[in-house]
């Protein structure tokens, strides 16, 4: 029995040299890979712009970043099942499709409704796009160092993806047009449609059970309403019945879920892959990984802003150190991962980004400080990549191509849920101590920020301790038995 943690080179896909077609293929599933993660943020900064330009609202200006999250988190699992039924290939290839239509629309929108429909649209397209696309990339490697490189090439581009994201959108948006935003992406995915049917081979449906209907509605409606409800906390507070009612309706059906899979007999997640230690446990460190990492970026866009006085310009430039470790981090996750196990890298990247952030427990409000959050943002980001790479390997080794759609949808959605996860509770801490102070002075949200700090310090050290051990105890029980 393979755990798919660490195993001899032989083993687990011999030498790491690419083909020629492999790398062409590497190329295209990671362009469009990083695509994606491009219009997770590239509209952040120019919803403002938006908003005036189609006459939204301020209270309703968050439903243009909420839409697409609701879409993309709450039907990616189902997605991935999809892929896994009827085919990876053609279910890639018509989200690649449904992505460059619904930005045309986007982009050519005159009104908040159309607007809104072409986000949910994008959503649904990054739902279809990211799983296909991940399994067709494990799918061409065998488990071992191709894969594992594969893999972080594909962690460091996504999270180029989001720096990229944010800087293109600002640039655009200055220079062009918000709507550009949405027209960039039409090229790209027109190239890609054209590409990939000449490159993919994954073109044979690789499972032929049913989908498993009760299954899908019970865990796509648990998914959108705790999507909804963290993301209506994050606006109105955790107090704010609309919030918790959604919250408790999601937890309901997810429950719900797992007594439909135990009775299923074609179920959309089999109960014996949740029970595995790489499933369960490689998930649960990429959801703290993607909770804390998100979130420490909107505590220190607090601290530059409203302790340090920056201007979003400045903010969003020092970043940028952010995106480089988090693309070294990338880039060594795979070495990583092929020399000391999916385990070990998963407690080193997590103990580094632990220790880097709780270093940020020594700001203060001079200027002077920017160096430490650089420094801080480099090698926590080097530590969060190499534990997000090694949870993707994790999470997705030891199980047979036909259940990779699967694996790489539940991969996905803990991404994103651990990004829609992090803010809400980092910023009622923060809230919670701020308000507790004399005033909203500096050193009353920098009081807030570094109790907010040192619980996503702890959260990630635990959360790599945990897993490790549980993920050791897993390989022990595999090698009993064998």
């Amino acid at each position: 029995m393979s755990t798919g943690l660490k195993a001899p080179e032989g083993a687990r896909g011999g030498a790491a040299r690419m083909t020629r077609r492999q790398r062409l293929v590497l190329v295209l599933l990671l362009g469009s890979q990083f695509m994606v993660a491009v219009d997770f943020s590239i509209l952040n900064v120019a919803l403002p712009v938006v908003g005036e330009g189609l006459g939204f609202s301020l209270s309703h200006l968050q439903w243009i970043a909420t839409a697409f999250a609701l879409a993309a988190a709450g039907f990616t699992l189902l997605l991935g099942r999809v892929a896994d039924l009827f085919g990876r290939k053609r279910i890639f290839i018509g989200g690649m499709a449904l992505l460059g239509l619904s930005s045309a629309l986007g982009g050519l929108a005159t009104t908040p409704e159309v607007l809104l429909t072409a986000r949910v649209l994008q959503g649904l397209a990054t739902a279809a796009v990211t799983p296909a696309g991940l399994s067709l990339l494990t799918t061409a490697f065998p488990e071992g160092p191709r894969r594992d490189r594969a893999l972080g090439l594909n962690g460091a581009l996504m999270s180029a993806g989001f720096t990229t994201g944010a800087l293109l959108g600002g640039l655009l948006t200055d220079l062009l047009s918000w709507r550009w935003a949405f027209l960039i992406n039409v090229p790209v995915a027109a190239a890609v449609v054209a590409l990939a049917p000449a490159l993919l081979t994954d073109s044979r449906i690789v499972c032929r059970h049913r989908l498993d209907v009760p299954g899908a509605v019970t865990v796509t409606g648990g998914l959108l309403a705790v999507v909804y409800g963290l993301t209506r906390a994050g606006e109105s507070g955790w107090g704010d019945p609309v919030a918790l009612t959604s919250l408790v309706a999601g937890g309901a059906l997810l429950v719900a879920f797992w007594f439909v899979e135990r009775r299923s007999a074609a179920p959309l997640i089999p109960v014996r892959i949740m029970r595995r230690p790489t499933v369960i446990w490689g998930n649960a460190a990429g959801l703290i990984a993607f909770a804390t990492e998100t979130s420490l970026v909107f505590l220190l866009t607090l601290y530059l802003q409203e302790v340090l006085g920056y201007s979003a310009l400045a903010t969003g430039l020092a970043f940028g150190v952010l995106g480089l470790g988090t693309v070294a981090g990338g880039m060594l996750g795979g070495r990583a991962v092929s020399r000391f196990g999916g385990r070990a890298t998963i407690l080193g990247g997590g103990v580094v980004q632990a220790a880097a952030t709780a270093s940020l427990l020594a700001l203060g409000t001079s200027g002077g400080w920017i160096w430490l959050v650089l420094a801080a943002s480099f090698v926590g980001g080097v530590g969060n990549m190499l534990m997000i790479v090694a949870f993707m390997v994790t999470a997705t080794s030891g199980l047979p191509d036909s259940e990779q759609g699967l694996a790489t949808g539940l991969a996905t959605m803990t991404q994103q849920v651990g990004i829609t996860l992090g803010i809400p509770v980092m910023s009622a801490i923060v809230a919670a101590r701020t308000e507790a102070g004399t005033a909203a002075a500096p050193e009353a949200v920098l009081s807030g920020l570094s109790l907010a700090v040192a619980v996503n310090s702890a959260l990630v050290l635990a959360a790599s301790l945990l897993a490790a051990h549980r993920l050791w105890r897993g390989e022990r029980r595999a090698h009993s038995v064998v």
